[in-house]
């Protein structure tokens, strides 16, 4: 579906935003990391490392997808925090959704619980809109 204004994605991707986008995957990372590491110890990466990344793909990739849909890496995202917040929370409960998904489906086998499901859509999301607010504070 192209416009004159360019395809679907380059009105979705813009490079300024490549830091924006850095950050968000670290923090999520982050989260899931600690999540991880709660549940079964710091140890457990090292033992078994294809389930810590295992934990983290669902996730990413779902953040990943609506992220770019809802254009959380647009020009406009990467402009202000005004912007780009809201941006970030409307692509993060999808996304969240999908890494749920994939986490319960016999792909990943992670299963599913209301209360995880509660945990990581708000800490997933705390994570994201505090990184985005420091990054315009900082960057202006």
């Amino acid at each position: 579906m192209g416009t004159s204004n360019g395809s679907f994605l380059d009105q979705r991707l813009d490079a300024d935003a490549l830091p924006l986008a850095v950050g968000d995957f670290l923090m999520l990372a982050a989260v899931l990391t600690i999540g991880f590491i709660n549940h079964n110890g710091v140890d457990q990466i090292f033992n078994d490392p294809t389930g810590w990344i295992l934990t983290l793909v669902p996730f990413l990739l779902g953040w990943g997808i609506f992220g770019v849909l809802i254009g959380a890496y647009s020009a406009g995202a990467a402009e202000t925090a005004k912007a780009s917040i809201p941006l970030t929370i409307r692509g993060w409960i999808p996304g969240a959704i999908l890494g749920l998904g994939l986490r319960a489906s016999p792909l990943f086998e992670g299963g599913f619980a209301w209360i995880f499901a509660a945990v990581i859509l708000a800490t997933g999301m705390l994570a994201l809109v505090v990184w985005r607010w420091l990054f315009f504070k900082i960057v202006g």
